[in-house]
């Protein structure tokens, strides 16, 4: 199984817990209701509709009976999405060191065809290099074991693999200045990982901005964040929040609509590219 087959049956899972939110309210049914048919709890159909957790043939199949779906072929399609959504990602070897809030993170990231975040604090883990990534989770995990820190370090290494996949999406990533500024590791450490961004940042895929001091006050008050777009038409845009113990996940229109606008901000006020990579250059040259 190909890593996208595997990080796409999250985006499946979410797909297909819509669709059968909008076949129950089309009749009017209520979450307890549709509970009841299938020997569970209004919290267990209200989970399913949000795409969090895995799906049995059989609860499918009662759901769809009750909803008044009939149709053999339509039948079909939504149970093949269901076993498609069931697929385990290739990230739940790593999950002794990945908590679940992220593992739908990393599920989302894989299958994304559009990707664009503001970092602050350090740079973005799609972009970090080996040492880079080893310094902030030495930093950010301190009683972890020298083990818990090797596999957290290859999990982010994994990650990075989707930029160059055959499907990799389009990344777009404001850097704020302060990120850049920051040591994790040694002076070697950060040398290596501002070349690496210098190339990175060549890739076509890859739009990298600096967000400089010189700037002042920006768009970006309310801090770091992530915007997903998919291929998926019925999929809407994602806005990723991660917190310390726990993440956010908004798919509202108007609330995406405002993180969007943000970015566009960001990016109109921010370096360009070419501008980007000279103070890129020229911290390296500080180094």
């Amino acid at each position: 199984m190909s890593a996208s087959e595997s990080s796409g049956s999250v985006v499946r899972r979410i797909l297909l817990g819509s669709q059968l939110r909008r076949l129950r309210e089309s009749r009017g049914i209520t979450r307890e209701a549709a509970g009841y048919s299938i020997r569970a709890s209004e919290s267990k159909i209200s989970r399913m509709e949000l795409g969090r957790v895995s799906f049995k043939a059989r609860d499918i199949e009662d759901l769809l009976t009750l909803y008044g779906v009939t149709d053999e072929a339509e039948r079909a399609s939504l149970l093949g999405l269901a076993r498609e959504a069931n697929v385990a990602g290739w990230w739940h070897s790593y999950g002794d060191v990945l908590p679940n809030w992220f593992q739908t993170y990393v599920g989302l990231e894989g299958s994304a065809s559009h990707i664009a975040c503001y970092e602050v604090q350090f740079v973005h883990g799609l972009l970090q290099t080996e040492g880079y990534a080893h310094a902030v989770v030495t930093r950010g995990q301190p009683q972890a074991s020298q083990a818990e820190v090797e596999r957290r370090v290859a999990l982010r290494l994994e990650r990075q693999k989707l930029l160059v996949s055959e499907r990799a999406p389009a990344f777009h990533v404001v850097l704020d200045e302060a990120a850049l500024h920051r040591p994790y590791g040694g002076r070697a450490v950060m040398r290596a990982q501002l070349q690496h961004l210098i190339a990175v940042s060549e890739q076509p895929n890859v739009t990298l901005q600096v967000m400089p001091f010189s700037f002042g006050g920006h768009a970006g008050e309310s801090g770091a964040f992530t915007l997903l777009r998919f291929p998926e038409s019925d999929l809407p845009d994602i806005v990723y929040l991660e917190q310390l113990t726990s993440a956010l996940y908004l798919d509202k229109p108007e609330e995406v609509g405002q993180y969007r606008r943000v970015l566009e901000r960001l990016s109109e006020d921010g370096l360009s590219e070419e501008k980007s990579r000279d103070v890129l250059r020229g911290l390296l040259q500080d180094r």
